[in-house]
C-alpha cells in the first residue's frame, strides 16, 4: 500500500490546523512525475479538496474514503498553530500530550488511529493500492504497522508529496520506506 501525502496547501505553508483547501498549482505538476508509477493502481482518496486533486494530478480514478480523512480539528479548524498556542494553551497542551483529547470540540487522535486502522485491515486483500490523504492518516497507519500509539506515530515527519509504503505481510503490515522523496 503506497501512501502519498497530498500536495502542499495555502494552510499548510501558514502553519494552520487543516481545513479544506486548494492543492498548490507547482506541487500538483510534481504529483504528475509519479503518475506513470502509479498508473492503473487502485487508488483512494481522503475527501479533502487537496487528497482529490493530487489523486487526480497523479492520474488515478481514486474513490473517495472518509476514513481517510484528517481528524476533525472542530473550532481549530484552519486557525493558525500559533494563535491556538497563544489563546489555548492548556487545551493545546493536552490535544498534544493525551491522545484521546478532543478539546477543541472536534475529534481525538486516538479516534483517526482506530479508524484509519480499521480501513486499512479492511483492504488487507487488496495490497499495491494508492492512497492519497494528508500526515495524519499516514501517521495513523504507520502507528497500526508499528504498534504505536497516536503520540509515537505523532513524531514521524511527512513532507509533502514524499511516499509510505506498507506492506502486507501473514503477522499484519510491514513498513517499506517513510517519506520518501520522490517527487522533489
Amino acid at each position: 500500500m503506497l501512501f502519498v501525502r497530498h500536495a502542499t496547501t495555502p494552510g499548510m505553508r501558514a502553519a494552520r490546523f487543516p481545513a479544506d483547501d486548494d492543492a498548490d498549482a507547482a506541487d500538483l505538476a510534481r504529483a504528475a512525475a509519479l503518475g506513470p508509477a502509479v498508473a492503473g493502481a487502485v487508488a483512494w482518496a481522503a475527501p479533502a479538496l487537496a487528497a482529490r486533486q493530487t489523486a487526480t494530478a497523479l492520474g488515478l480514478d481514486a474513490r473517495v474514503v472518509p476514513a481517510l480523512a484528517e481528524a476533525d480539528c472542530g473550532r481549530w479548524r484552519g486557525l493558525p498553530y500559533e494563535r491556538v498556542a497563544r489563546e489555548e494553551p492548556d487545551a493545546l497542551a493536552s490535544w498534544l500530550s493525551d491522545p484521546h483529547a478532543a478539546p477543541h470540540g472536534g475529534e481525538s487522535r486516538a479516534v483517526l488511529a482506530i479508524r484509519v486502522a480499521a480501513w486499512l485491515d479492511s483492504v488487507r486483500e487488496e495490497p499495491g493500492g494508492v492512497v492519497v490523504c494528508d500526515a495524519g492518516a499516514i501517521r495513523a497507519g504507520l502507528g497500526h504497522a508499528l504498534g504505536l500509539g497516536p503520540l509515537g506515530a505523532g513524531r514521524i515527519d511527512l513532507a509533502p508529496l514524499s511516499t509510505t509504503e506498507l506492506a502486507v505481510t501473514r503477522e499484519g503490515w510491514r513498513v517499506a520506506h517513510v517519506n520518501r522523496k520522490v517527487l522533489f
